[in-house]
């Protein structure tokens, strides 16, 4: 088995070179002055992270007071520095870790990976029919968001991926000193790059900033990495199950919503939209160009020494007589798969810009097919052309458009542009007055009519003009790109059938949806709604209901091949009601639309919208699928991938691969034992759920909406004012530049909380719901524990909630009370807030059976004790400038840089925005 202990001195070794080249830089920067004052702090906080003593307090918080601007500045840099090599070397060590799993010969298997489901697979005794059938329903989804932004900037990332490069060169035990002793020189010089590199955005990053931002992602390592994961998993296939041949789909897909997300952000036009969808097919074009040059070096067969199939032999010469002008066809005859691949360069190449360019990647796949399939002829039986089947994994994962781009917008949009259009044709005088009942009604007689209603574009108002102009968009793309290149219309603020058939409305205008004279009908778009709110979640069930009942809306739903779409939003559902009643309701109503689905034969894929911060859902991919219920499984699975986790997650080819195998690992083995048994949930289990969530549900309330005080606090005892000017998203913090607390957006609601550490999205009233249980008799506790060891939705829960608790730290967060003008308010609301923490820690401790926060997981637990330290110096400064900062009359640029940077580096240290 592994020696955790040394792998743990591992890490630290790590961590120490890469401290002790900073120490040199800071000398070399600022001067022994600068290093002397920043260890001086660092070993005070240590200090009193040690003793809780008040004279190593007071003593923190006079260096801290005493600090001029520029060293004040610096000080603050040393840390972020740190952390962002901190995060480097713990990245590093989980590529160790997977690698020594994989160097055992002991037969022990890494926990959540590809070959441990399919080993557990084969000791549950699945047919082979079975494992098959669980297979091709297999469907795991990821969307690229771009909201919170990755704080850190893309210049900043890039070196920091060299950081990591190095430092995994040094685990080399062949290394040489002069091999070495080089790595030492370029670490010393990344190190001194990042600390030279100004890490805050001086200009808001535009839409398609956002979009290159995620492209990178693709380019550096998803293009890559999922043809990887479908190889692993028919890798280990063929080991267990040697005398099958197998069939592993395409059932791992990244999409986006950067360019397409429209709600709440005025600058993703139709136009920056157009041009998302052409800057990924550049990416798709390039990366096969690339793939194709390399496998024309490698295809050097000659026809003297190997046969070939006709048909690749008739596809050549009828090609060349096609596509190809005098002198630019392969000079050597016999070099047939050279020959052909000359083509298909050329063709690939004039994609974009002729008619004999390829139209679509179809064509591409076809001839990849007819190479792979001549190429078999002289290929040893048991050897594979794996990069040849990469290349053809890859078209088929990534079309001529690599990701597929959602387009969202809210209700109410569409309910305005619908208002109007139908008052301009004497439909309704006012559709928005209507009863839900009658616009259904209105909507109905629409969609039965295959007349086109829209009058001239110019007759309508710039707002509806807008609107229109995104379906005539879309209608464009698939015309252009495909019908892949957008799938999905989501629709946010969802409450009523209504909603979604004004959608349906639009898209016919536009030619997307038709209804032909002899009544056939055409849908070439998925209309999603995003249920949000609690309440909308409990409206949920009847809200598809209603539509499912529908002719109009079931022949749409038969076009589309009897699959509905569902996205639950868990940022809003928490911001809401809390994180514990807003996780539940979400399970629960997953259960039942799913139910009521299945009774009118429609297939859901719920589509998970989960932030990257505990406050809004995040948490690790594998963790956030079992915890759904097992029966929803089967019809696929989409998840959010916020744009704060795309680095830590995707910026390097193993921890990337780590991450998806986690993932595709989870979904595996729950399907395949949700194929046999679906859900293993008691009765009593989920009353128990809907009780604790209704004490959670009041006492949360009672404290966000029900004290009249409470806005002001989080206002003043937060930085969210500060983090407004923090420039890492085109998106506003609030909808319609509302001061109201309904229209605040989750983001900077969840990152204000994160900042001042007290993190309340992600664990408030939680402690409540659970000690009000409890305390009703000895047997709800036995009964909480009973679920945790056997419910992985309220294993996950719980651990969630340890790992918020953990990342929280009251002793620092009672430093942004002192900011609350109303000193009695500040500390009454704090005293509620520290009272459920204590009460959240004791009940979670004793329905897990932990003795600390996080034993279940000790290497978290270390790195969070190994951060904490660290970022509360920069969360005392944090509070100093503030303080200073809203006491004066006047804006000091260089005090907000200073903010700004505090807040950086919070982040980093947290790894969490919002």
């Amino acid at each position: 088995m592994l020696d955790m202990a040394d792998n743990s001195t591992l890490l630290r070794n790590d961590v120490k070179k890469l401290g002790s080249i900073l120490g040199e830089v800071l000398i070399q920067h600022g001067g022994s002055e600068l290093f002397n004052k920043v260890e001086q702090i660092r070993e005070t906080a240590k200090e009193l992270r040690k003793s809780g003593d008040a004279d190593f307090y007071n003593k923190l918080k006079e260096e801290i007071g005493r600090l001029d601007s520029p060293t004040r500045q610096h000080v603050i840099r040393a840390f972020s520095t740190y952390f962002h090599l901190i995060n480097i070397a713990e990245q590093n060590h989980r590529i160790r870790r997977s690698r020594q799993y994989q160097l055992q010969d002991d037969g022990a298997l890494q926990p959540f990976s590809i070959e441990s489901a399919v080993a557990s697979i084969k000791e549950s005794n699945f047919s082979n029919e079975e494992i098959q059938h669980v297979l091709d329903d297999l469907s795991i989804e990821l969307i690229m968001t771009a909201h919170p932004t990755e704080a850190t900037k893309r210049t900043v990332l890039e070196i920091q991926k060299r950081i990591s490069t190095i430092i995994q060169k040094f685990d080399n035990p062949t290394l040489t000193k002069k091999e070495r002793r080089k790595l030492d020189e370029s670490l010393v010089n990344e190190v001194t790059a990042l600390w030279q590199t100004d890490e805050l955005r001086q200009v808001k990053p535009t839409v398609l900033d956002e979009v290159k931002n995620g492209l990178y992602y693709f380019d550096q390592t998803l293009f890559s990495v999922l043809p990887a994961i479908h190889q692993e998993l028919e890798d280990q296939l063929d080991d267990y199950f040697p005398n099958h041949e197998w069939k592993v789909p395409n059932f791992l897909h990244f999409g986006s919503w950067i360019g397409g997300d429209r709600d709440g952000n005025p600058y993703v036009t139709p136009e920056v939209t157009w041009e998302t969808l052409k800057l990924q097919r550049q990416l798709a074009l390039k990366k096969y160009d690339e793939a194709m040059v390399e496998l024309m070096r490698r295809f050097s067969q000659s026809t003297t020494y190997v046969p070939v199939s006709e048909q690749l032999r008739n596809s050549v010469e009828q090609d060349e007589r096609t596509y190809m002008r005098k002198g630019e066809t392969w000079k050597i005859e016999s070099e047939l798969y050279r020959r052909k691949f000359a083509v298909m360069l050329k063709r690939l190449r004039q994609a974009d810009k002729s008619k004999g360019g390829y139209q679509k990647s179809e064509e591409l796949l076809a001839d990849l097919r007819i190479v792979k399939e001549s190429a078999e002829q002289h290929t040893q039986p048991d050897h594979k052309l794996k990069k040849l089947e990469k290349l053809i994994r890859q078209v088929e994962l990534f079309g001529f458009h690599l990701a597929t781009l959602d387009i969202r917008n809210h209700s109410g949009e569409h309910e305005t542009a619908i208002t109007e259009i139908l008052q301009m044709v004497g439909i309704a005088d006012d559709y928005r007055a209507l009863s839900e009942e009658e616009k259904i009604k209105t909507l109905e007689r629409v969609l039965r009519d295959p007349r086109p209603l829209m009058l001239l574009h110019e007759d309508y108002s710039e707002e509806t003009q807008e609107i229109f102009s995104v379906f005539q968009m879309i209608k464009k793309a698939h015309d252009t790109f495909g019908r892949r290149s957008i799938e999905v219309y989501l629709v946010s603020m969802t409450q009523s059938a209504s909603d979604l058939l004004e959608v349906l409305v639009l898209a016919k205008e536009a030619g997307i949806y038709r209804l032909h004279p002899n009544g056939e009908v055409e849908s070439g778009l998925h209309v999603a709604p995003l249920l949000e709110t609690v309440n909308d979640l409990i409206a949920g069930p009847h809200i598809m209901k209603t539509l499912f009942e529908m002719d109009v809306y079931r022949n749409h739903i038969e076009k589309r091949g009897n699959h509905q779409e569902i996205m639950l939003g868990y940022s809003d559902g928490s911001k809401d009601g809390g994180t514990l009643t807003a996780n539940w309701k979400l399970f629960k109503a997953q259960q039942e639309i799913h139910d009521m689905a299945k009774a009118f034969d429609i297939r859901l894929k719920f589509f998970h919208g989960r932030g990257g911060s505990l406050g809004r859902g995040g948490g690790p991919l594998n963790r956030s699928i079992l915890s759904q219920p097992a029966k929803t499984l089967g019809d696929g699975v989409k998840i959010t991938e916020q744009g704060e986790v795309l680095s830590s997650r995707y910026m390097l080819g193993d921890i990337a691969f780590r991450n998806l195998e986690q993932a595709a690992s989870a979904l595996l083995e729950a399907s395949a034992k949700a194929s046999h048994n679906a859900d293993p949930v008691e009765k009593d289990w989920e009353e128990a759920m809907e009780e604790i969530s209704g004490y959670s549900l009041e006492k949360y309330q009672s404290l966000v909406f029900g004290d009249e005080d409470f806005l002001t606090y989080f206002k003043q005892a937060t930085p969210l004012k500060e983090i407004k000017e923090l420039n890492i998203g085109s998106r506003p913090t609030s909808r319609k530049g509302s001061e109201r607390f309904e229209d605040l957006r989750a983001i900077p609601w969840v990152f204000a909380w994160t900042q001042c550490r007290q993190m309340l999205p992600a664990w408030y009233a939680s402690g409540t719901g659970l000690t009000a249980f409890v305390s009703k008799s000895e047997e709800n506790l036995e009964m909480l524990q009973k679920m945790y060891v056997s419910w992985p939705f309220f294993q996950a829960t719980i651990n969630n909630l340890q790992m918020a608790l953990m990342k929280a730290d009251l002793q620092t967060a009672k430093e942004y009370v002192d900011l609350v003008e109303d000193q009695a308010v500040g500390e009454r609301i704090f005293k509620d807030i520290t009272d459920e923490y204590k009460r959240t820690r004791e009940i979670l401790l004793r329905i897990s059976g932990d003795e600390e926060l996080l034993d279940h997981t000790p290497n978290i637990q270390e790195s969070v004790h190994r951060r904490n330290p660290y970022v509360d110096p920069l969360n005392f400064l944090q509070v100093d400038l503030i303080h200073k900062m809203r006491e004066s009359d006047e804006q000091s640029e260089e005090m907000l840089t200073e903010v700004l940077l505090t807040i950086s580096g919070v982040a980093a240290g947290l790894v969490n925005t919002g």
